[in-house]
């Protein structure tokens, strides 16, 4: 197991609000201690990420905002540094893609912040940049055809969602993209519950199971089972991980039921993935805002290592 991860990423944020710093530093520290055997990387620096390549799914308009000492709203405040913090996210996102492509092995980036509310011109819902619709995009884009470093070619990218959150904004960069044919978005979340989209499909390639409130762990199961088969079927190339932890029963800011055995289940269908289908994967963290946490993320990422 490959862990992305570079300290800098808890260099800004507050611990009176559920995204901080804590949560990335409390679960490498766990992770180091308890998987000893588990390599950390850390990723290339922010200044990697050029703007270039952040275009691929955001605006110049977005870009230029970033670096304004403005609040974007009450979940997402301005931080000095902010656009390099997610930057270094998005940085993590292409190694693990990079990584799952090139080695065709577990890969998680375990930065902050998260990305999959960020639309194409907007920050939002903690998140600035949207790392996982660019690695997917930067996917498609850098690695069109078979070479040295990458053994196939690379046409069609499938995003798998399963934070407590629809993923509004990787969906809202897919609908509208050039590229729209060769990209797939699966997501399983709460509704209602923020942001309030992701109610219903919009197209065959864009699909959502929402779940309502304390609904049985069995039925969230059955849901994000069939969401995974969906992807599946699709036959990607690669598939992304918008890997979110809210869902847990005593998470602080949903109202879902998963427990620490269930993120087991889910890692331990992605190592089936990797061994029937022969498609890799990377992931990387979004949401989970319970002291858990670091509980949560190493059972996914054990069995999704270990299971054979």
């Amino acid at each position: 197991m490959l862990l992305l991860y570079d300290p800098q990423c808890a260099d800004y944020g507050s611990s009176l609000r559920p995204e901080q710093p804590a949560r990335v530093v409390r679960t490498a520290a766990h992770l180091r201690a308890t998987r000893p055997a588990w390599t950390f990387a850390v990723p290339p620096p922010a200044a990697s990420v050029t703007d270039a390549a952040l275009l691929l799914a955001h605006t110049p308009a977005h870009l230029k905002r970033l670096a304004q000492p403005r609040d974007f709203d009450a979940d997402t405040p301005f931080f000095p540094g902010i656009g390099d913090h997610a930057r270094r996210a998005v940085s993590g996102a292409f190694a693990a893609a990079r990584h799952a492509l090139t080695h065709r092995t577990p890969v998680f980036s375990l930065l902050r912040p998260p990305g999959h509310h960020a639309s194409t011109g907007q920050a939002r819902g903690f998140c600035y940049l949207n790392q996982i619709a660019l690695a997917a995009l930067h996917a498609a884009h850098d690695f069109p055809a078979a070479g040295p470093s990458v053994p196939a070619p690379v046409r069609r990218v499938a995003v798998w969602d399963f934070d407590a959150h629809h993923g509004n904004g990787t969906e809202s960069i897919f609908h509208a993209h050039p590229s729209a044919s060769h990209l797939f978005f699966a997501s399983v979340h709460q509704h209602p519950g923020y942001p309030g989209t992701g109610t219903h499909d919009l197209g065959p390639r864009l699909r959502n199971w929402p779940v309502a409130p304390h609904t049985p762990r069995a039925a969230h199961l059955a849901a994000l089972r069939a969401s995974l088969d969906a992807v599946v079927a699709w036959q990607p190339d690669l598939i992304l991980v918008s890997a979110g932890f809210d869902a847990y029963a005593r998470d602080p800011i949903t109202a879902l039921t998963l427990e620490r055995d269930d993120f087991a289940t889910l890692g331990r269908w992605l190592a089936e993935i990797r061994v029937r289908h022969a498609i890799p994967a990377a992931a990387v963290l979004e949401g989970g805002y319970s002291e858990d946490l670091p509980l949560l993320v190493e059972a996914f990422l054990f069995a999704w290592d270990n299971h054979p």
